[in-house]
């Protein structure tokens, strides 16, 4: 069962004509679309990586995470840079290092249709998130929060951008790609 969200700032953005919220203390920037690097074997939802002040951040596109198509880019298109927590990451037995240094957070960039502005949410105005209806798995929403005739979906991005789960998905997609057939000359 989810718990509600508490009240706070958020984010709002919107997706395939939904608006979605996230809470800002996870945000760290937002960014205009800009051009990716493709990184081949990863699954669909892994757009590419960004050069952001010479590190590689993974773009993600969550219209494909949450089985809605892919993020058209336009004029309005935005990446919202995340800091996840995954202290699951840190206990996987495989990862060098380099990477458990990187298990206590990474940054995630998230290719959303546009970033529309920071809100603030009371208790009063959210409630909890429903069992079905939102076309999206129940661990990624936090809650609801009501909003003129309408309601802001509050993604729980710890959860949307699990980075054990990507780890774990990326490594099925590579177990399970087929095999290339060598090419002939």
């Amino acid at each position: 069962m989810n718990t509600v969200t508490e009240a706070g700032r958020y984010l709002t953005f919107t997706l395939n004509g939904e608006a979605y919220a996230l809470d800002i203390f996870h945000v760290t920037e937002i960014l205009e679309y800009r051009s990716l690097t493709v990184v081949p074997m990863m699954p669909d939802f892994i757009r590419g990586v960004i050069n952001l002040r010479g590190r590689a951040v993974p773009v993600i596109d969550i219209a494909i995470r949450f089985g809605r198509g892919r993020t058209s880019i336009d004029r309005r298109t935005s990446i919202i840079i995340v800091h996840i927590q995954d202290s699951a990451l840190a206990e996987m037995p495989d990862l060098d290092g380099d990477e458990k240094v990187a298990a206590g957070g990474q940054d995630i960039g998230i290719l959303v249709d546009a970033a529309t502005k920071v809100v603030t949410l009371q208790a009063g105005d959210i409630e909890p998130a429903p069992a079905f209806g939102a076309g999206i798995r129940a661990d990624y929403i936090s809650g609801m929060a009501r909003r003129d005739e309408d309601f802001l979906i509050l993604l729980d991005i710890s959860h949307v951008l699990s980075i054990s789960d990507m780890v774990r998905l990326s490594d099925l997609a590579q177990q399970t790609a087929p095999e290339q057939p060598p090419e002939s000359s």
